[in-house]
């Protein structure tokens, strides 16, 4: 059964395109207007074996911000339609991620329940023109929308491209390990639900 969720999200501010394959091989398609977080999407769908298009317009001319947590909106809910039931899923992930100075942790659950716990103190306001506030907008966005809870953290790092890096690269591996099958058909919890 194929696990993928397609969404199309269209506001005042932006229209949004994305389609996401959990079991896919980390193909990628990304035509958006943030050059910085167009390289953060493409190491997210690498290393999570990910395949991932982005089709995003949107009013980048007042700021990054909406595009920004809308993308993260989209994914999080294409996220959610492609997970299911959750059925054979580990549920848990953890992904410690180098970037040379820098060392970042991502640990998930595919719990049903949105949550983000986010650590990270950038030592500069922006990343070339990307403003490093965004960062936890977009992972707050995705966790919301995907039913996550995300605890993602920057251990030490000096260069805060190398710290967003790493948080991506330690996410999509987070996510990447959360999602495998275990051969079993049950859900995850003593529940019986997710």
């Amino acid at each position: 059964m194929a696990r993928r969720g397609e969404i199309h999200r269209t506001t005042g501010e932006t229209d949004i395109r994305l389609t996401l394959d959990l079991d896919g091989e980390g193909r990628r398609n990304l035509e958006l207007p943030v050059p910085f977080l167009k390289h953060m999407l493409d190491l997210f769908a690498k290393h999570g074996r990910f395949d991932l298009t982005v089709q995003a317009t949107g009013d980048t001319e007042v700021d990054d911000h909406h595009t920004v947590e809308d993308i993260g909106i989209c994914l999080g809910e294409a996220f959610a339609r492609a997970v299911g039931d959750k059925r054979g899923i580990r549920r848990y992930g953890t992904r410690y991620a180098p970037m040379d100075e820098t060392l970042a942790r991502a640990v998930a659950d595919v719990s049903g329940r949105g949550m983000l716990v986010f650590r990270a103190d950038f030592p500069a306001e922006r990343v070339g023109k990307f403003p490093t506030e965004l960062v936890e907008e977009f992972f707050r966005a995705f966790a919301h929308h995907a039913g996550v809870t995300l605890h993602l953290e920057v251990l030490y790092g000096r260069n805060a491209h190398h710290m967003v890096e790493g948080l991506f690269k330690a996410f999509a591996g987070a996510l990447r390990e959360a999602v495998l099958l275990d051969g079993s058909m049950e859900v995850p919890s003593t529940k019986g639900v997710l």
